[in-house]
């Protein structure tokens, strides 16, 4: 059986069409990443998962059952939306154990050990008794995932969830979300693309409301992704970004980066671009510290797709 199983879901606001026939699966023991431009309808895909929004046509399953505002699904789902909301005059345990355990209708002290459990993985243990109210976005952040996880969910939904937090923060949470898979199936909604190259194993691009690729990670950097070329120069600023500029209007490249003495170039589709550009490479007259083929990027497959 799948965690989540989507047929030909529409979403209509008004003329607005935020999805339009979107479909996919999701297996049980799987992180996946969701990702899409502004606008593409992830949050709304989410939200209709999360029994929170009803679509306007097709259906929806999450671990078998229909999702709705009205079905045990929502027994089913933890879900941690982009910004969380809380009563900040609680305290974070009291949240936790007495709010959300009663909307779950956790024996008491099963919701007090739960909630202790929690604060302690999402590294708020030393803050349970403070109140929401004079908790940073990042703090709220760790408490929301600490609810989303609160009734032991075969389905978790993660909307932007860590954006909030700073690098160290992040690299602790992508590791414990990381590490939910044998517990739940995780479903993952992020602009960091670096952070879906980093924990998930699938990956789904969606735009304009449709599914555009749905494919495990490195099948998808395989399929998709531009190679591209990345030189670090011992030069002036000036002369590396006058050298950019020319390889980006040869023919040879798809786009070109430049960062500090770094110069990334995405190849064009072009038989013998490699070699265009590494000719111009020798013929710049400066100083190569560095030549090398890249490791195709989550982020050049997602701008080929997007734009595509």
């Amino acid at each position: 059986m799948s965690a989540i199983r989507i047929e030909g879901l529409t979403k209509t606001y008004g003329a607005l069409r935020a999805l339009d026939g979107l479909s996919l699966t999701v297996e049980p023991g799987t992180v996946f990443g969701f990702l899409g431009p502004n606008g593409a309808g992830k949050t709304t895909t989410m939200r209709i998962l999360a029994g929170l929004a009803k679509p306007s046509g097709g259906q929806a399953w999450v671990a078998g059952e229909p999702a709705g505002p009205d079905g045990r699904a929502r027994a089913l789902v933890g879900y941690l939306p982009e910004e969380p909301h809380f009563y900040t005059w609680m305290r974070a345990e009291e949240f936790l154990a007495s709010y959300v355990g009663g909307l779950f209708r956790l024996p008491r002290r099963e919701a007090r050990q739960r909630a202790d459990e929690l604060l302690s993985r999402v590294g708020l243990e030393d803050v349970g008794r403070r109140r929401i109210g004079g908790f940073s976005r990042g703090m709220r952040q760790r408490l929301g995932l600490a609810q989303a996880l609160m009734n032991r969910p075969r389905v978790l939904l993660l909307d932007e969830p860590v954006s909030a937090l700073d690098p160290g923060g992040r690299k602790e949470i992508l590791e414990l979300i990381g590490g939910l898979n044998d517990q739940a199936a995780v479903f993952m909604s992020t602009h960091i693309l670096a952070d879906v190259d980093r924990i998930c194993d699938t990956i789904g691009v969606i735009d304009h409301g449709r599914l555009v690729a749905l494919e495990p990670r490195d099948a998808l950097l395989d399929r998709y992704a531009i190679p591209a070329i990345e030189v670090e120069f011992e030069a002036g600023a000036e002369a590396i970004a006058a050298w950019a500029e020319k390889v980006g209007g040869s023919g040879a490249a798809a786009g070109v980066e430049v960062e500090g003495r770094k110069v990334r170039i995405r190849l064009a589709g072009s038989e013998g671009a490699a070699g265009e550009v590494q000719r111009q490479v020798l013929g710049s007259g400066l100083a190569v510290v560095e030549y090398r083929i890249a490791r195709p990027s989550l982020e050049d497959v997602f701008l080929r797709l997007v734009e595509n």
